[in-house]
């Protein structure tokens, strides 16, 4: 097999969820570009459909679904969607989660301790499972973890733990379901998405001073486009012999 072909994705189908914009997006046009269908997933419609129609309009083969990742019969409908419109499911990558609320563990509400949980964690477990029951031999599932998993993190231990699991989920989904699907994860450092910077009240003229504080090895925050490069590797030919992985991609962090 050539170096390109190790990086095609021209015969694959994948389903991205939280692919209107930030991280997700980035994720979508990389696979996009690798000439995978994509079927974009999100909450809002508007956003969904032009990550969709831009990658059209660059030549490539998209899909928008409203899909609520916290609703089994939504996520069930996305695969449907999917097999539909292409014929089949090749990638699936979980993407959706975040959480915009700060608050140290022991002042945290109830209801955004659930509500974290069920978008970070639980959906990864619906989504996955929904998503092993339409896949073939040879398929693969990428699941966008966050360096925070790592270590504690002060005013973000909600987020955290529920990003401590996914990794767990990872490790034991590639043992379950491995060799018919190969399981892996990407942990995100500092990307300064929309919903990162709302969870730290922070404004682009903050960043650079973000940049200097973390004293990253690599010298700059990261991009949607770093994330995707990842995880076009474990969706990829490339990465045949890898599964049950944790890829930090963190610019050294």
């Amino acid at each position: 097999m050539t170096t390109a072909e190790l990086f095609d994705l021209s015969r694959d189908v994948a389903v991205v969820t939280g692919a209107g914009r930030g991280i997700g997006e980035g994720i979508a046009h990389t696979l996009a570009d690798a000439g995978c269908a994509v079927v974009v997933a999100a909450r809002r419609t508007a956003e969904v459909e032009r990550v969709a129609e831009e990658i059209r309009k660059n030549g490539g083969r998209a899909l928008a679904v409203t899909t609520d990742v916290t609703d089994e019969a939504d996520v069930e409908r996305l695969a449907r969607a999917a097999i539909d419109t292409f014929g089949k499911l090749d990638i699936w990558v979980n993407n959706a989660g975040g959480s915009p609320v700060q608050r140290r563990l022991t002042k945290i509400e109830r209801a955004d301790w659930d509500a974290s949980l069920a978008l970070n964690l639980t959906a990864v477990w619906v989504c996955t499972n929904v998503a092993a029951r339409h896949m073939e031999h040879g398929s693969r599932i990428v699941n966008i973890s966050s360096r925070a998993a790592v270590g504690g993190m002060r005013g973000s231990g909600h987020y955290a733990a529920a990003k401590a699991a996914v990794n767990s989920l990872t490790e034991t989904y590639a043992l379950e379901l491995g060799p018919k699907i190969r399981v892996n994860g990407v942990m995100p450092g500092a990307v300064p998405t929309e919903i990162m910077m709302k969870a730290l009240k922070l404004e682009d003229s903050d960043l650079p001073a973000l940049q200097q504080s973390l004293k990253l090895p690599l010298g700059r925050l990261g991009t949607p486009e770093d994330i995707g490069a990842a995880v076009l590797y474990l969706a990829s030919p490339a990465s045949s012999w890898v599964t049950g992985q944790i890829l930090s991609v963190t610019g050294g962090m």
